[in-house]
């Protein structure tokens, strides 16, 4: 089942900004990166499937229901980038009235069995000590905590996260991060849009990019990252009956082209060797290897290197760009 499906999701403001012709797909229990520059268009996709903004054009379901209806909207948790609590509050006072937005009754949201859910909810998110304390002495980083806990309050079937770490410290966002590892296992669906890319790299199944409010690429983590093989793709070659003299002698063969094609990464005592090649396309990699089987080394494995998210995030952007000096 897919969560999350959208064909042709479309929002702009006065023809300008937004996102344009959204096509994606989340499945069930998968934990999925919305990734693009500031601008992209990444929270008004968000705001869409949350309901705060009306698509211009294009469908969309959400937990298989159209975009809107009540019985999705129940089972969804939602975390937006930027919002305030009244600082008169407390923890437990904004989760009361979360709950009563949630549909729930004041006799429900006083019962014991709410107000118990209230502190499992708050122990969760790191907030149990300040379950009774005002809002206003708050650092970000609590406030952040509590926004978390308001949409993990009513148990939903799918979290839409919008950047949710982007106030915590490297604790804290290493909590969190372990918090939705927990609610994945737990049949959770999560929706993170989000720039901590070591957050996407650590925590997500699939990806997708916006740029300029359009889709670039959307797909598997490992398969985005995955070198495609085609112009500049760097290759790495494992090798065994690799000796002292074994580059000296390929350098024979091919001369100087080879040494600036090829690095040797590292050798072991037992003759094996890993080098790294940058090639402009397969065939070039289908080279190398015949060439090192003719020269009698032992070819374990030749395969496309994967890039970092980082790597893939800025080739990217740059792409679009003309270059990141722009």
């Amino acid at each position: 089942m897919m969560m999350i499906d959208t064909e042709q999701l479309t929002k702009t403001f006065n023809g300008r900004g937004g996102c344009r012709g959204i096509t994606l797909q989340v499945p069930k229990g998968s934990i999925f990166g919305l990734l693009g520059p500031n601008g992209a268009g990444k929270s008004t996709f968000v705001k869409m499937l949350a309901g705060l903004h009306r698509p211009d054009f294009g469908r969309a379901t959400m937990l298989g229901l159209p975009l809107g209806r009540p019985e999705a909207r129940r089972k969804l948790g939602y975390l937006p980038e930027l919002f305030r609590f009244q600082e008169w509050l407390t923890p437990t006072e904004v989760l009361r009235f979360h709950g009563q937005l949630g549909g729930l009754g004041p006799q429900e949201t006083r019962s014991p069995a709410f107000r118990s859910r209230v502190r499992d909810t708050l122990e969760l998110v790191g907030l149990s000590a300040a379950a009774d304390r005002r809002i206003a002495g708050f650092s970000k980083g609590m406030q952040q905590r509590l926004g978390l806990a308001s949409a993990l309050l009513l148990e939903p079937e799918l979290l839409i996260l919008d950047e949710p770490a982007s106030a915590l410290d490297p604790v804290g966002r290493y909590e969190i991060r372990m918090l939705m590892k927990r609610l994945q296992s737990k049949g959770v669906t999560i929706f993170l849009n989000t720039h901590l890319l070591e957050d996407v790299e650590e925590l997500c199944d699939e990806a997708a990019f916006l740029f300029e409010g359009k889709l670039l690429a959307s797909g598997p983590l490992h398969r985005l990252l995955g070198a495609s093989g085609g112009s500049n793709a760097n290759w790495r070659f494992r090798l065994g009956g690799w000796l002292p003299e074994t580059w000296s002698e390929l350098l024979e063969v091919e001369g100087d082209s080879l040494s600036s094609l090829l690095h040797l990464v590292e050798t072991d005592e037992s003759g094996n060797a890993l080098l790294s090649a940058q090639v402009t396309d397969r065939e070039q990699a289908g080279y190398l290897a015949a060439l090192f089987v003719r020269s009698g080394l032992t070819l374990y494995e030749s395969a496309p290197e994967s890039n970092s998210l980082e790597a893939w995030f800025l080739e990217m952007a740059g792409s679009r760009q003309g270059g990141l000096s722009r």
